[in-house]
């Protein structure tokens, strides 16, 4: 595992100084929130290597049996930066004020969870080079996914700058794939209400993108929309895969159109014979029963979700990555749910939601151990790995888990091939 460039440890308490600071300007609203997680340390300690113990290395050698690590792709990773490097990455002014303590308060984790909080001027580029180092702790040949992520769009299919949290360009993404492909693989993010949309997925197409990203609440996309056929239809023909937020929303504000996580709204999409992977499952909010018409009574998303996934008409299109879901905010009903349905393990792929893994007060081991979904005994060792490698934690954690003697499969985390597009 190659070293990377951290900060010294004097470095790294003024910025955790700096950090508790900004935190307490916001009258203590999101920080205090997740203070009263219980987490023994709200930060990510950015260590690099492991240390060498005969114990780490049996608990990580067990996550591995059965996966051949150039069929891992974590396909769930968010390139975060400020535009520094000029990227083209731009991010709401929002997110920097302290006037939305909340939005503030999460960027502030986000930049300790990738480790870049103490980057001033070279964030894009430390963030790269972390996650970097993050593969290399992996194992040769494990790759991730890298998500780029549109703006929000007017009905008109103009950008609506006021609406956009944050926006990472498809080039961006795509130039870090090429200067890093021994690391990362890209999936372009498009809005399909542009008039240029099927044009732009055929640049992304012959540019290696491997999937594309929505998060519909926070782009202002309805799935439902006749506004999106002609896109389905070009995702179709080129056999990409939509992967798209399903679910209550609450890591990016913006447009805060709740309705469109609705997983109904993504019947329009696979009656198109697109390939959609519905993130995290749905496995958080409620959503009106759009099936028993549109003034019904909300049900939760991860029931609809369960819903559609039992529709035969659904068996070859409709997916699920499994990220995020040993959040804390995240029914553990759920995840039992999850790794007790053999008969969906074919159709889940995993994501770790990176750099959430990072944000320490968000996992925590011992409230699983507690639930009966982990053994108390790795608690202490998993806490060890996240200090150095939350990616490798993410990993390992989901490895271990189990319900009534279920387990997610090996399968579930070789998920190469389900990328590598079949009319390519």
């Amino acid at each position: 595992m190659k070293r990377e460039r951290l900060p010294t440890d004097d470095a790294r308490r003024r910025s955790r100084r700096r950090f508790l600071l900004g935190g307490a300007a916001i009258g203590g609203t999101a920080l205090a929130a997740c203070m009263s997680l219980g987490s023994a340390t709200l930060f990510n300690s950015c260590r690099a290597r492991l240390p060498a113990d005969a114990a780490l290395d049996e608990l990580i050698g067990f996550a591995w049996q059965g996966i051949d690590p150039a069929e891992f792709v974590d396909c769930h990773v968010h390139l975060v930066g400020t535009g520094d490097s000029g990227s083209g990455i731009e991010v709401n002014p929002q997110m920097e004020s302290l006037f939305h303590p909340l939005q503030y308060a999460q960027r502030l984790f986000y930049l300790n969870a990738g480790c870049v909080h103490n980057a001033p001027g070279r964030v894009d580029a430390s963030y790269l080079e972390r996650m970097q180092n993050l593969v290399d702790g992996l194992r040769p040949g494990a790759k991730l996914l890298l998500l780029a992520f549109e703006r929000a769009y007017d009905e008109q299919g103009r950008p609506d700058f006021k609406r956009t949290s944050f926006y990472l360009p498809n080039a961006y993404a795509q130039a870090v794939v090429q200067r890093h492909p021994q690391y990362f693989e890209w999936a372009a993010s498009i809005h399909p209400y542009r008039s240029d949309c099927v044009e732009e997925l055929a640049a992304a197409v012959r540019g290696g993108a491997r999937a594309v990203k929505w998060l519909p609440p926070a782009m202002a996309i309805d799935p439902s929309s006749p506004r999106c056929d002609r896109f389905y239809q070009a995702l179709a023909q080129h056999d990409l895969p939509l992967i798209t937020h399903a679910g209550e929303e609450k890591a990016v504000h913006g447009a805060e159109l709740e309705a469109l996580g609705n997983p109904l709204l993504l019947r329009r999409a696979l009656d198109h014979g697109v390939r959609v992977v519905v993130a995290h499952c749905a496995s958080l909010g409620m959503a009106a029963d759009l099936d028993r018409g549109p003034h019904a009574a909300p049900v939760a998303c991860f029931d609809l979700f369960a819903r559609m996934m039992g529709e035969a008409r659904y068996a070859k299109l409709l997916f699920a990555d499994i990220s995020a879901l040993t959040l804390r905010n995240r029914p553990p009903e759920t995840l039992r749910v999850l790794l007790e349905r053999e008969e969906w393990h074919a159709r889940l792929l995993n994501g770790s939601d990176y750099p959430l893994p990072g944000v320490v007060p968000l996992i925590l081991p011992a409230d699983l151990a507690a639930r009966g979904l982990l053994p108390a005994s790795l608690v202490a060792r998993l806490e060890l790995i996240r200090e150095h490698n939350p990616l490798l934690f993410d990993f390992v954690l989901k490895r271990h888990l189990s319900s009534n003697g279920h387990r997610f499969p090996p399968g579930v985390f070789a998920t190469r091939r389900f990328f590598d597009r079949r009319t390519a």
